[in-house]
This record gives C-alpha cells, structure tokens and sequence, in this order.
C-alpha cells in the first residue's frame, strides 16, 4: 500500500512524501516537487518490490564506486593473485574519476565519456595514448567487479557497462622464430648463469607453454612413462595436458635421473 502525503515547506510551496508498505516486503520512502512524478515512482517501486529487485536499488543509493572498489580489492582481489595487482591499479583509476558517484548515478553514458578519456591518456611507458586493448583491460576490470556487486552483494540491479561498447582492438598476429632466431635464443640460454632456463625455453618452444606455466611445473605433473605433462597455472585456471616428444623429453628425461628434493 502506498501512500502519498502533501507537505507545506516554510516558503509556502508544497512537496509530496511517498511511503510504500507492502505486507513482507522492504518498505520504501522518497519525497518529491510535483505529484506526477510521486505517483511515477509509486508504480515502478511497488513493482520493483514484488519483483525482488528494489533492494539492489536502494542499496545503490546507499553506497559509491568508492565503497565498491573498496571492497572488491579488499575481499575479492586476494582469491585472484594472478589478476590483483592489475585489477588494483585499474579499478583506482575509476575511483580517482568517478568513486564519489552513487552507484544509482553511474549510466552507460557516464562509463562511456571516462572510457573516451582514458583512450586519450599518455602510457607512460609508451608515451603514446593508451592502446584499445589496454582501455578494454580497464573496462574489464571494472565490469567484473560490478557484475560481483550485482550478484553477490545486490548492491547494483544491472551492470551498466553491459551496453558500453569495447574499443575494436587489431587482429592478433602470429609470428613464428626464424631458424637462426631460434639458435641464437638457445645458445645464449645454454650460456645463461640460470642452469634452468635451457629446459624451460625448450619445454615452452616444444609445448607452446607460456613463462607461468613452465616454471609453476612440478614433477608431480610430469608423467615421463606415458610422455606427458600437465599444467596446472593456465590462464583460464583449467588444467590442461601436453605431449612430451623429442629433444624435450630427452632433456626431462636426464632430469629426472637427477637427485632432488620435491
């Protein structure tokens, strides 16, 4: 039930105070100028209550990017070591730009005009203007820690970055070591002061690992008798299984005849 109730301010002008109450359900309350908009906002709440989605909306009103960002680096970040000092550094890009906004007030066009403004800040590394692909990686981090607010913390009803367009990034491109490339690479490995890192760059080159999956490698998953491995620190967090053949395994194969602790 809703109620909706005249008020007279000091200078004579009136306002209207809306309280809904419905049996079993969050009780809302807001005060508005004119009647038409009280009674507006009387329809989409009340819906918004039967429907279970009027919590996400007042707690929106309750807390900033700030609080988000807070507390997305303070209890989520530590279960992704692999992503957190990245998503840390970019999620306080957004909070030095718009933390002080209500989560209620950031739209798609908000997103969208920090976006265009990031695209135009200087890398410091490159001294050029940041890549599409960096600009995405900041979108990214900040869509998922909402998406988290969304439907862990109910903190938000939808993600506003949903229909804010990535930037289009070049196509990948595949390049392969020439032979002389590749012998310069391992010679100056086999003279490297790291006894390690002749193994590891053949394992890489042979298996298509990349660097964390080659060095998290433990003998544990290294199966010699049916000549695989498995590496267990990919990108996606899936393990994934690879042949071992040739001059690789005849190298795991020397190394394993080695005494070590493990």
């Amino acid at each position: 039930m809703a109620q909706i109730i005249e008020q007279k301010k000091k200078n004579g002008r009136k306002s209207y105070f809306v309280r809904i109450r419905l049996k079993g359900k969050p009780h809302a309350t807001k005060t508005f100028e004119r009647l038409t908009d009280a009674r507006l906002w009387v329809q989409e709440t009340e819906t918004a209550i039967r429907d279970g989605r009027y919590t996400a909306t007042a707690e929106a009103r309750k807390h900033t990017l700030n609080d988000l960002v807070n507390r997305y680096i303070r209890e989520v970040c530590p279960l992704k070591p692999k992503i957190a000092n990245d998503y840390t550094m970019q999620l306080n890009w957004w909070k030095n730009q718009i933390g002080d906004e209500l989560l209620s007030n950031i739209t798609p066009a908000m997103i969208s005009e920090q976006r265009n403004l990031l695209k135009k800040t200087i890398s410091v590394r490159r001294k050029t203007e940041m890549s599409n692909a960096t600009v995405n990686r900041y979108m990214g981090a900040l869509s998922t820690a909402i998406s988290t607010a969304v439907k862990e913390w109910e903190w938000m009803e939808e993600n506003p970055l949903r229909k804010v367009s990535k930037l289009k990034e070049p196509r990948g491109r595949v390049r392969y070591l020439s032979e002389e490339e590749r012998e310069r690479l391992l010679s100056a490995c086999r003279n490297s002061y790291n006894k390690d890192l002749y193994t590891a760059v053949i394992l890489a080159l042979s298996t298509g690992g990349r660097r964390i999956e080659v060095w998290s490698l433990r003998w544990k998953n290294v199966d010699l008798k049916n000549r695989f491995i498995s590496f267990l620190e990919t990108k996606n967090n899936e393990p994934r299984s690879v042949p071992l053949a040739g001059h690789a395994l005849d190298l795991m194969q020397r190394r394993s005849e080695i005494p070590r602790i493990d």
